[in-house]
């Protein structure tokens, strides 16, 4: 068969050039190009491996190998990495050369397949949770053959990257690819035991994701002046702008020229990785913006999403933009997320979330929406800890943001039919709304069968369920192992119930309309309507007995657990120990982002905002003097202007030395649950103590002598 030649993307500066459906995922070893460059035996053989789950034989391995260096020769490639997530939330990747000996002196390109199916990074500095002694320095890649090989172009040479899970020396899952596969392997064999009992008879059933991507991006050249930007990601002082959000003019506005060309860079590079953006748009606070994807393998969009965060870090340096992806890099103005879009289907492609258009009738999709419903209601807490973390405890239960008590909003006509399934009665919800303007040449809408609640942290929105809590800097793999296990365990418990039904002779539909009816009961607690903002709800909330972690301190309790503990343990997702791990690294991470956030503040203070305070002060002080001398009255309105702001100039200097004391008692703790628990409590409280003096003499300093840029120049309109 004749190789498709891709084009050449090299000098491409206008997306309009070319379609993109010609040069989608040219920089990536894709099913196409397997196609076209294996034997078809060995093509087929890879793909059935893929299809069931199975490891691939060291021969279709080595053919493989072979076609990918060839491959990647041929597109300038010069180097191989695998490329992983350990647990630091970052990407890693060690590169190696195609180059062996041939004969003294004299090197060849060489590829095998042992060094595509397995490589051995050094595993000592990376997190390990006590899984591992430091010592114990040999750790193991396995390639992912469901997430294509990949090309990344530097400045002078390619590199072939091919994603790869991380593990121990003894297995430990050191990454959070693993337990994301795991857990797609366990809710795949759930969803085809359901589907038995429906007449289908599938070969897999694949978790579905489609990760929404918010960030801001603010002129690189006043990020730079900013230590809190460029160590911790965010403002630790700032006050607030004239003009911040309160227009509501910024959300899907027009588009600046600058950032649409950096959007238009972003997506050409993702499209050449085969990554697939499909909507950009302005977000609702100042230079804030989204970029979503179409929808793929959970696996897949992982890895896709923690490319797309590197790629919006590298373009925006090319634009002179720095991208802020943490949740709350501005006080003030919203903060960013990542709303994880979730379903699951059939390897034929049936989104089995899909209601159809009678979905009273639909008693498969009816099931599949109690599972997961049953999901959340029983797994809500670990849900809430799996998005955990320094960043989102500023976000969550704010008003750009879901609430930290994890409910589940369907919409007026599910809830409807699922009242009448409870009550037993038939649910008559399907018929067809239709929105008329009155004006004849608009066409008449079509009305969604569920409108969206931007206040609830678990949404379903049409065929999908929107998971809006999840942080924007966060890898999106826990979050969706967390789903795939509670609905994998919710399916297995309902498969169990729907058998039992069946077995003692009850006809068919009446047993899936019992199991259902039950689960609805059972999970009517999480289901919830209204404003989650609000107070009420709260209180509602707690009436229920929905679990409410305020932030990650309290959420991390809930995942000692051992309930909670054992739906990942016992279907082998994570071991206990593997979670012990992760908690570990969780307490240790969150403590290290406050205890770096407290010394880049204390430097910020102690060496730029107060000595500025202090000229300030002075020169005031100097011109209020030489008035005096001058026998010109000082209005006694001035004096006492210089007297407040002497006063709060001595404040943060009280609360600069509380702030330190605190940092210091915290860090002398040995009990890591009590460390986390005062870094989370006493060293917070007078970080935000100090910040908020702070932000005051930033109002009454001299503009020409502050220090720092100011939130009006960071957020101003990127042109």
């Amino acid at each position: 068969m004749a190789k498709a030649q891709a084009p050449d993307t090299s000098s491409i500066s206008r997306l309009d050039q070319i379609k993109i459906s010609q040069y989608f995922g040219c920089n990536t070893f894709s099913e196409r190009t397997m196609r076209e460059r294996l034997q078809k035996d060995v093509y087929k053989a890879y793909r059935q491996a893929l299809k069931r789950g199975e490891a691939l034989s060291p021969e279709v391995a080595k053919s493989v190998a072979l076609a990918m260096k060839e491959w990647a020769l041929e597109q300038g490639c010069t180097h191989f990495t695998h490329w992983f997530l350990p647990m630091t939330g970052a990407t890693a990747e060690k590169h190696d050369a195609f180059i062996t000996w041939d004969e003294p002196g004299v090197v060849i390109e060489r590829f095998s397949g042992s060094q595509l199916i397995q490589g051995e990074p050094d595993a000592s500095s990376f997190p390990s949770g006590g899984l591992r002694a430091t010592f114990e320095a040999r750790g193991y890649t396995a390639w992912d053959p469901a997430s294509p090989a990949f090309i990344m172009e530097g400045p002078l040479g390619k590199t072939l990257c091919i994603p790869t899970a991380f593990v121990g020396y003894h297995g430990e899952a050191l990454d959070h690819k693993v337990p994301l596969l795991r857990s797609m392997g366990v809710v795949s064999i759930a969803a085809k035991n359901a589907l038995k009992h429906f007449g289908i008879n599938a070969e897999s059933v694949v978790a579905q994701c489609g990760p929404e991507q918010e960030y801001f991006a603010v002129d690189i050249d006043l990020a730079q002046q900013r230590p809190d930007l460029m160590f911790a990601n965010r403002t630790l002082q700032g006050a607030r702008p004239p003009k911040g959000q309160e227009m509501e003019d910024h959300y899907f506005g027009s588009i600046k020229a600058r950032v649409l060309g950096f959007m238009q860079d972003v997506e050409l590079e993702c499209f050449k990785l085969g990554i697939p953006a499909k909507t950009r748009h302005n977000e609702v606070a100042p230079n804030q913006f989204e970029i979503a994807p179409i929808y793929e393998a959970a696996n897949l969009a992982s890895d896709h999403n923690q490319l797309l965060m590197e790629i919006l870090k590298s373009v925006g340096e090319r634009h002179s933009l720095a991208i802020l992806l943490h949740e709350k890099p501005f006080a003030g103005v919203n903060g960013s997320g990542k709303h994880v879009n979730w379903s699951i289907a059939t390897d034929e492609g049936q989104n089995l979330l899909e209601p159809g258009n009678t979905p009273e009738e639909n008693l498969q999709f009816l099931y599949f929406l109690s599972a997961t419903l049953k999901a959340i209601h029983t797994h809500g807490g670990l849900l809430r800890a799996s998005i955990a973390f320094a960043g989102n405890d500023h976000r969550l239960g704010a008003n750009e943001a879901p609430p930290a008590i994890m409910s589940a909003f369907l919409g007026a006509q599910l809830n409807h039919i699922l009242d009448a399934i409870e009550k037993g009665a038939a649910a008559d919800a399907s018929s067809q709304k239709i929105i008329d303007l009155g004006i004849g040449n608009l066409p008449r809408i079509e009305k969604d069968a569920t409108d969206r609640n931007r206040t609830s942290p678990f949404a379903f929105t049409g065929n999908k369920f929107e998971f809006r809590a999840v942080g924007s800097s966060q890898p999106i793999a826990l979050p969706l192992t967390v789903i795939n296990a509670a609905v994998a365990e919710a399916l297995d418990d309902l498969n169990a119930r729907l058998e039992a039904e069946l077995k003692a002779g009850k006809e068919h539909k009446a047993a899936v309309l019992s199991v259902v009816r039950q689960a609805i009961q059972e999970t009517k607690a999480i289901r919830f309507e209204g404003n989650g903002y609000s107070d009420e709800w709260k209180a509602e909330a707690e009436r229920r007995g929905l679990p409410h972690a305020k932030d990650t301190v309290a959420a991390l309790h809930i995942w000692e657990e051992a309930a909670v503990k054992a739906v990942l343990a016992k279907p082998g997702i994570l071991s206990e120990g593997e979670q012990e791990s992760r908690l570990h690294i969780r307490h240790e991470e969150y403590q290290k982002v406050i205890a770096i956030e407290t010394q880049v503040l204390r430097q910020m203070a102690e060496t730029q905002i107060l000595p500025s305070v202090t000229a300030d002060l002075g020169a005031r002080a100097d011109s209020l003097g030489k008035l005096a001398a001058a026998g010109i009255s000082v209005p006694e309105t001035l004096k006492a202007a210089l007297q407040t702001q002497a006063a709060l100039a001595g404040e943060a200097q009280a609360r600069l030395a509380a702030m330190k004391a605190a940092l210091a008692k915290a860090e002398a703790l040995e009990d890591l649950h009590a460390r986390t628990e005062a870094f989370g409590n006493e060293v917070n409280q007078s970080k935000h103590a100090l910040r908020e003096v702070l932000d005051a003499l930033e109002d009454a300093c001299d503009a020409d002598l502050w220090p720092l840029p100011k939130y009006w120049q960071l957020l101003s309109p990127l042109v």
